[in-house]
């Protein structure tokens, strides 16, 4: 059963990373407005670098903002954290990548807002390592039938 509900997690966690991805690429209407997204020909990293950064690392960020290779990167970051996750293939590798994008977002506002240590980032790094240690892609997922597969035999950091 605690399996099962692991899989879940991993699903519903990948699904954390893959809706902005839409949101920010159609402008659905949620985070981004209508008529505002990536395919419409705005940044997807503009708005939240450019107002919603704070602490000692914002004008680092600020910097960042609207910078194309700073939007493709984040993008494909988010898209491929989300269908690894939901699918449960490359598990392990897209775990320590979400982990730096999670500390990153979580150095973008220094201090947090509701707690001055921690923030849903730091709880999301934690729950992607875990991911890793315990397998999580072979519950509920592909990892069983990915680990066996030629390309991971040959590059296991792809587990």
């Amino acid at each position: 059963m605690k399996n099962y509900f692991l899989g879940l997690l991993r699903i519903l966690t990948g699904w954390i990373f893959l809706w902005p991805f839409l949101d920010k690429l159609l402008g659905l209407g949620y985070a981004t407005e209508s008529g505002k997204g990536w395919i419409d020909g705005s940044s997807p990293t503009t708005g939240f670098l450019s107002f919603a950064t704070k602490g000692p690392f914002e004008e680092f960020f600020k910097g960042l903002a609207g910078n194309p290779l700073i939007d493709w990167i984040f993008m494909i970051g988010l898209l491929g954290i989300g269908i690894s996750l939901i699918l449960g293939i490359g598990v392990r590798l897209t775990s320590y990548l979400g982990v730096v994008m999670l500390i990153l977002m979580y150095a973008s506002v220094l201090p947090p807002e509701h707690n001055p240590f921690i923030d849903e980032h730091i709880i999301y790094a934690i729950v992607l390592l875990l991911f890793s240690l315990l397998n999580a892609g072979d519950y509920l997922g592909f990892g069983n039938k990915w680990k066996k597969s030629k390309l991971v035999s040959r590059f296991s950091i792809l587990k």
